[in-house]
């Protein structure tokens, strides 16, 4: 990746690009490009973020800088790259088209999850793909209480809840069963894991609703914020997810395709193995 970086690096300052690297990245580069620079003050100068690495990469990037509306676009040098779709290959010839205006932006919703402990605020996270309640470490089920817009849906004994945005939905909601959600959906799926009643189905709703998960006791669980950050809960906690103000602008390049993404990345259309 650092050769990548650094090409890219002397690629944008020919076109007359300042560029700034992401601190920790520029340690690890010993200052081999770029002004190092915090993610609080990319999002006060940049005029557009690229990420190089897998979802994981951008997942964190959009993390620090949705709320400074600073555009995305995603260079895959990971292995799937749902949300980095522009190959290593392409960097520079992409990364043209961009900077001479022809690309296509589309906005992506995120969520906020507060934890709420005897109605108190003891840590909030934002989340791109979703925010997810799990037993954690503990080896066994876990019971809570759904509840949306304050009505109540039903108390569930699973290894957890997956409450996912359509960005998300190709992520781990997808490994649990959940539905995909085009980008242009404004939705939010619900997905139980491992549930303990066969009745129990993920659900789609709309993505202006609040959701609470409340822990029952004796139980003790986790809940995480696109894999990245944690908190572990106690019986009693609520979970409130909510739609997060703003939203993330990720620019595509020329003919990019959400359902050929998909074709690629799942392998639909695939022609059978012969083994």
């Amino acid at each position: 990746m650092a050769n990548s970086i650094v090409e890219l690096s002397t690629f944008l300052h020919r076109r007359g690009c300042t560029t700034l690297v992401e601190q920790a990245t520029a340690a690890a580069l010993e200052g081999a490009c770029g002004s190092p620079a915090s993610y609080a003050e990319i999002g006060r100068r940049a005029d557009l973020a690229v990420v190089l690495g897998g979802d994981g990469s951008m997942l964190n990037a959009a993390r620090h800088l949705a709320e400074h509306g600073v555009p995305l676009v995603g260079i895959n040098q990971g292995r799937l790259g749902f949300m980095t779709d522009i190959s290593r290959q392409d960097m520079l010839r992409r990364i043209d088209d961009l900077l001479e205006g022809r690309y296509r932006p589309e906005r992506r919703s995120l969520m906020l999850a507060r934890i709420l402990r005897d109605g108190a605020c003891v840590f909030q996270t934002p989340a791109l793909n979703d925010v997810v309640v799990s037993k954690g470490e503990v080896g066994r089920m876990i019971e809570f209480e759904l509840r949306i817009d304050d009505e109540f849906v039903y108390n569930q004994r699973s290894d957890g809840l997956i409450v996912s945005t359509p960005t998300g939905s190709t992520a781990y909601a997808l490994s649990a069963n959940g539905p995909i959600l085009h980008p242009a959906v404004a939705g939010i799926a619900i997905v139980p894991l491992c549930p303990h009643t066969l009745s129990a189905r993920p659900v789609t709703i709309c993505d202006d609703s609040v959701i609470e998960i409340t822990l029952a006791h004796p139980h003790e669980a986790r809940v995480r914020g696109d894999g990245q950050t944690h908190f572990d809960l106690r019986p009693g906690d609520c979970v409130r997810v909510s739609r997060a103000p703003g939203a993330l602008v990720l620019l595509h390049p020329p003919g990019y395709s959400y359902f050929a993404m998909l074709r690629e990345k799942l392998r639909w259309s695939e022609a059978p193995s012969n083994q």
